[in-house]
């Protein structure tokens, strides 16, 4: 019996795509003047390292060139961008100095298996914008992501920073949104603990 046909998704991105892969390929730096700096962001997140960085997002938009015409509408584009750009940096880490020399043990934050688990957004990232300004905040907040292990950061970055959701974030990294649940709220204990001089008399 023949599979029925995935349900295709149009977004704000989806008639450029077609018009690129239709032979406007000058309308591709449209693309490119829409997520080079949401991208960069990201990049700078997970790599904390500028070269780094412009290299990963100068990657993701060659991948994207190569592949674009591949793109069958099953997913919004932004989320498959963020699939390249994701798998762009774990493959460069393992090539990278920029790694943690160690990972960070979160057992002593964790819950049991059987404890609920907390869905609520946590405090810093509900914070209003002017507070996450303050430089010193926001270095602390940038250092304590970067300092996460790699599996949890790219979560929470996914996650409360580029504010994808649990079910689209389990589609970028290809994960279980269950496992997406429980990375996320680990990474979020960790980053509690070191943010919590900041908040700690806050109503």
């Amino acid at each position: 019996m023949e599979k029925p046909n995935p349900q295709r998704i149009t977004d704000a991105d989806s008639d450029l795509i077609r018009a690129i892969n239709e032979g406007q390929n000058d309308r591709f730096y449209e693309l490119v003047r829409k997520y080079e700096g949401r991208l960069y962001s990201f990049s700078m997140k997970v790599c904390g390292n500028v070269q780094d960085a412009e290299d990963l997002v100068q990657d993701t938009f060659l991948t994207v060139f190569r592949y674009i015409g591949d793109f069958r509408f099953e997913t919004r584009f932004k989320n498959w961008l963020y699939r390249i750009a994701t798998s762009a940096c774990l493959k460069k880490k393992r090539r990278s100095k920029f790694a943690p020399e160690r990972e960070l043990s979160l057992e002593d934050f964790l819950p049991g298996e059987n404890e609920p688990r907390p869905s609520e957004t946590p405090r810093w990232a509900r914070t209003p914008s002017e507070k996450l300004l303050d430089e010193e905040l926001a270095q602390t907040l940038n250092q304590a992501i970067l300092d996460l292990p790699e599996k949890y950061r790219m979560v929470v970055v996914l996650r409360d920073v580029e504010g994808f959701s649990t079910e689209e974030t389990a589609q970028i990294l290809q994960l279980s949104a269950s496992n997406v649940k429980v990375r996320l709220h680990r990474a979020r204990l960790s980053l509690r603990e070191t943010l919590k001089g900041y908040f700690e008399d806050a109503p």
